[in-house]
């Protein structure tokens, strides 16, 4: 490739303003829950650990490693793709390495340079020690690790995938690239940009060559957009194509779907159970999918390299993990009473001659959904209680003085005094 071709090419990247991307951090991680941790290893890749557990986990307890995209930090992924809220919903470990600036001045992990992508060297290998740290602290089950990532972070879910294949069940590549298709800068733009055909073979030896493991193989879930320009959506096909090899499975999908208007392509071994899945979002640029889940929820919400498409990526991800079948148990009476007393603490105060009221925030918090409001007809009317019968009965309402319910609602709130 010519010079003045590599120079175009690196023209097409993300830049960073440094002190813009450090307001930018510094404002997505005040409201972000990540927590950082230290101390979790060597750390011979330089990079910073964010995790998030919440209260509740369901069992065996189980661990998602993100990996966020260039120009991004874990907060930022976190808050576009709505990770922790999926993991508050479903009751998972989530964990969200980070690059630094002083490592790749694009924020970029760096998965084609063979001293970070290599099994035991650098950047894997920090991560590695990140979720021996989050496996030890938590409880995790080995059985139950997973992995996904964005744009370099799909490339570097790719290197964790080949070079610790025996740490993780599944996992997810976001307009991503193969492992082992780049050793340097020069090849790793080329194959953004061009996504060279290989025999499927070749592919599959990549992986096989990258460790000792053996099998059984991690199951698969790749996600591109059909009109990406940043990284060729040629390196779906050859993420499928490697990973088919490895399980043993035809090139030709086994069924095709659509799902939310999108196609998805499918492989299942002989037990059925799905081992390779392939999304296509037509007409979508470089970016991660975003859009309203299956159970209504929004997850994450739209910002550079989050594109809304009507599809939840994040949601289906877990799905395809096995994580969204957990319903998390009731809050106790405790803690319930603990949350409204927070939540209440944490409203802003606005006064109005000599009474204090609570200010509304016109605008949801960043990365959770807006909830929709109740229907006042149920809230307010309920209905009178009948007798079981074979035949429905015509419901009865009872009248309620509405002045008498809204004004004790409003005293139990401590908006009011009587």
């Amino acid at each position: 490739m010519s010079l003045a071709r590599n120079i175009d090419l690196l023209r097409r990247l993300p830049r960073l303003d440094g002190l813009r991307f450090a307001e930018s951090a510094r404002s997505a991680r005040s409201r972000s829950p990540l927590v950082e941790v230290t101390g979790f290893g060597s750390n011979p890749g330089n990079l910073r650990m964010f995790s998030f557990v919440p209260n509740q986990l369901q069992e065996p307890r189980a661990l998602v490693v993100v990996l966020h995209g260039c120009g991004q930090t874990a907060a930022d992924y976190d808050l576009g793709a709505g990770w922790s809220t999926l993991a508050r919903h479903y009751g998972f470990a989530l964990l969200m390495p980070e690059q630094k600036i002083s490592n790749n001045s694009n924020g970029c992990f760096n998965w084609f340079v063979p001293a970070d992508a290599r099994r035991d060297r650098g950047e894997a290998r920090s991560i590695r020690q990140m979720i021996a740290r989050m496996a030890t602290e938590h409880g995790i089950d080995a059985h139950r690790v997973f992995v996904t990532g964005l744009s370099a972070g799909g490339a570097m879910t790719s290197v964790m995938l080949a070079t610790y294949p025996e740490v993780f069940s599944g996992g997810a590549i976001i307009a991503g690239l193969p492992y082992g298709v780049a050793s340097n800068v020069r090849e790793a733009l080329d194959g953004m940009f061009h996504s060279s055909a290989r025999p499927d073979r070749e592919l599959g030896d990549l992986v096989r060559n990258a460790s000792d493991h053996r099998g059984p193989w991690p199951r698969i879930s790749v996600w591109h957009g059909s009109a990406d320009r940043t990284v060729n959506p040629g390196n779906a096909d050859e993420i499928v194509k490697q990973w088919l090899n490895l399980h043993q499975l035809p090139p030709a999908p086994m069924s095709e779907t659509t799902v939310d208007g999108y196609p998805r392509q499918i492989w299942w071994n002989e037990d059925g159970d799905t081992i390779v899945e392939s999304y296509t979002i037509t007409d979508m640029a470089h970016g991660t999918p975003i859009g309203i889940a299956d159970n209504d929820e929004r997850y994450g919400m739209r910002g550079a390299f989050l594109i809304e498409a009507g599809i939840s990526s994040s949601y289906h991800i877990a799905k395809f993990f096995g994580l969204t079948d957990w319903i998390r148990a009731p809050a106790t009476a405790q803690e319930a009473v603990a949350k409204t007393a927070a939540e209440k603490a944490a409203k802003p105060v606005a006064k109005v001659g000599t009474r204090a009221v609570a200010k509304p925030s016109t605008a949801p918090p960043m990365g959770i959904a807006p909830m929709p409001m109740p229907d006042l007809a149920k809230v307010l009317w309920p209905l009178a209680v009948q007798k079981p019968s074979a035949k429905p009965k015509r419901r009865k309402w009872r009248a309620i003085d509405v002045g008498a319910v809204i004004t004790r609602a409003l005293t139990a709130a401590g908006l009011i005094n009587k």
